[in-house]
């Protein structure tokens, strides 16, 4: 599954204003809910305030990836933000999170799950293309870094 296939450009918000953990959280469910209506904002904060509880999704190098899984969902959503401010996520290495990918998965989903997953932190795994992220202008042009980075990743070597 391509990043492009859940991650919709009006659900990239370049700028976030939240200054903690919940504030942002909510903010970024804010386009999931504008773009899938029958998923209240509420309803995905509280998803992933509840999967925060059980332990922290900030990874290291500024990146978290807040997720959960709802009941009835069709098909993976997700949102991305950019906190340039920074927000403390009780990372692995204690540092602010800046690059916040959010996923929703349904419930039934474990492996595609667990690949979504493993397909963003790859691409964020680049101290490189964190940088570029950060460097970005606008939401337009994360989203294509993004996208296309997840193309290049996906494309057969040769």
């Amino acid at each position: 599954m391509n990043i492009r296939q859940f991650l919709e450009p009006s659900a990239v918000l370049a700028d976030l204003r939240g200054r903690n953990k919940h504030d942002v959280l909510a903010e970024l469910c804010e386009p999931v809910s504008r773009l899938h209506p029958a998923l209240r904002q509420e309803r995905l904060l509280a998803t992933l305030l509840e999967r925060e509880g059980l332990s922290s999704t900030g990874l290291e190098g500024g990146v978290a990836v807040p997720h959960g899984k709802l009941p009835g969902l069709p098909a993976i959503v997700g949102a991305f933000g950019r906190s340039l401010a920074g927000v403390e996520f009780d990372s692995l290495d204690g540092k602010p999170a800046h690059l916040l990918f959010v996923l929703f998965a349904p419930e039934a989903a474990g492996g595609e799950h667990l690949r979504v997953l493993a397909r963003v932190s790859r691409i964020l795994k680049s101290a490189d293309f964190r940088d570029r992220l950060l460097a970005a202008r606008d939401a337009a042009e994360i989203h294509r870094l993004i996208t296309g980075e997840d193309d290049r990743l996906s494309a057969p070597s040769g």
